[in-house]
């Protein structure tokens, strides 16, 4: 079994990947970490250095792989993942899909820390930047609503998001 955590950048789902990882012994899996060993960059450098169109295409050609090779894992999604190619047909078909849906103030107050490190926002100025992730995340909402369950995260713990995932498994 593959379960698939997606949602906005900053939502926390490496994290909570990381913590259902632990809990299910699963192995972990960063789809945008596996992008960046596969290219021998990190994904900043592949966007900067070849462009968007380039990186999606690399997002689904390393999806694609993973999904198929991959048992007991948990597999940790970039934002934008679930909105290009039939990458949301795909994971739905081959996995447990899990949004886990974020208000935009919080995911802003944690984006605007760690801006730098995100290419989609990194050039994006403070005073814009929740207005961005809302607009950004209203185009995305149609994708992201398509996962088979949606974790509203408002006031939630990691461990608690971790916990209500694992009693929707099992």
């Amino acid at each position: 079994m593959i379960i698939s955590l997606l949602g906005y950048m900053g939502c926390g789902k490496t994290h909570v990947s990381k913590l259902l990882s632990e809990k299910l012994d699963f192995e972990y899996v960063d789809l945008d970490g596996e992008i960046s060993k596969k290219n021998r960059m990190p994904v900043s450098d592949i966007f900067e250095k070849k462009g968007e169109i380039y990186f999606r295409k690399q997002e689904r050609e390393v999806l694609e792989e993973l999904l198929a090779a991959k048992n007991n894992a948990i597999l940790s999604l970039g934002g934008g993942t679930p909105c290009y190619y039939n990458n949301m047909e795909a994971l739905n078909h081959r996995s447990l899909t899990f949004f886990l849906m974020t208000p935009v103030p919080v995911l802003t107050d944690r984006l605007r820390r760690h801006k730098i490190k995100r290419p989609l926002i990194a050039k994006v100025p403070d005073e814009e930047l929740q207005e961005f992730i809302a607009k950004h995340l209203f185009e995305r909402n149609p994708c992201y609503s398509q996962a088979r369950y949606t974790i509203n995260c408002a006031g939630k713990s990691p461990d608690q998001i971790a916990e209500e995932i694992t009693s929707l498994v099992f």
